[in-house]
């Protein structure tokens, strides 16, 4: 196993949707032992604190749920993705699934400089390829890919240094998609796997497909993992909750392949809520599952009583 530089970043954003909680999830990752668990494995670890959003003035929008708010964090977020990519592989602690509307951005632009192509694999029950347009809700949580991709509505977030190719992502573990992002899903080369496609064939098929593109490509990795993508039995702390989603086991595997590829460059950890969390059991699981990312085997796992 190479040791990688771990950069841990926390990010408190908690503006991406109505339910608050978001912004302990950081701490509860400390909590948890990530910088432990990380430097249990041989890695170097450096926690760089919290980020902070640019400065902005709040505005009363009709449907849009804090988006100046979002639009500073997707500034500030943007540059820390950036710089931290130049010196390790960093993971942003979260904070709602806005955060990746920065940190995707970031990686794009470090893609760029580095004259590699981008991919990203989306661990989540949504595929948060709304547009600010399209968005029932007014959550901007559930934009993140449609922003990346250069869909329209987007006019006062940070330039894109170009759009995504939808062929260079992958949404793993759908379950609750909305009909304007089943449209547009539909009409792209996004790679999208649902839970009733896992149960048939497995996780692994389609997962292996995907990191032997982002290979052959000799393509950057950012890998976004939503509390959702796991199901609610194992993984209360979410406030976006749907039944059926990936087992403990099945997160597992999708970490330990990850590391068996050694792509992965970065990785968000997002929408953890403390405040609905049951004795840390899921901030610990979620512990786990970066753990496997980074090398560690089943063999290797503690036992918790919860």
């Amino acid at each position: 196993m190479t040791p990688q530089n771990c950069i841990l970043v926390g990010v408190p954003l908690d503006c991406g949707k109505r339910r608050k909680g978001c912004l302990m999830g950081p701490d509860a990752y400390r909590t948890a032992g990530l910088a432990e668990a990380l430097r249990d494995l041989g890695h170097a670890v450096t926690d760089t604190g919290n980020v902070v959003p640019a400065p902005f003035t709040p505005k009363t929008h009709p449907r849009l749920i804090e988006l100046e708010e979002n639009i500073a964090w997707t500034q500030s977020l943007a540059d820390r993705a950036e710089d931290s990519l130049k010196d390790g592989l960093p993971l942003f602690l979260g904070g709602d699934h806005a955060l990746s509307l920065g940190t995707v951005l970031g990686a794009m632009r470090h893609a760029q400089s580095a004259q590699r192509p981008l991919f990203v694999l989306w661990l989540d029950a949504h595929t948060d390829f709304h547009t600010p347009d399209t968005t029932d809700s007014g959550n901007l949580h559930g934009t993140p890919l449609g922003y990346v991709t250069g869909r329209s509505g987007f006019d006062d977030f940070p330039a894109l240094p170009y759009a995504l190719p939808h062929q260079n992502i992958a949404i793993i573990g759908l379950r609750s998609v909305d009909r304007p992002e089943r449209e547009a899903l539909q009409g792209s080369t996004i790679t999208y796997v649902d839970m009733r496609e896992i149960d048939e064939t497995g996780i692994v098929k389609p997962l292996s497909a995907f990191l032997e593109k982002v290979n052959a490509a000799n393509g950057l990795l950012h890998v976004s993992l939503d509390v959702d993508f796991l199901d609610p039995a194992v993984a209360p702390a979410v406030g976006t909750t749907v039944p059926g989603g990936a087992t403990v086991r099945e997160g597992h595997l999708v970490m330990e392949m990850l590391h068996d590829s050694g792509l992965m460059t970065s990785l968000d950890l997002v929408e953890l809520n403390p405040f609905l969390d049951e004795r840390g059991r899921t901030a610990a699981l979620m512990v786990d599952l970066a753990a496997s990312a980074f090398g560690r085997r089943v063999f290797d796992r503690p036992t918790r009583a919860f």
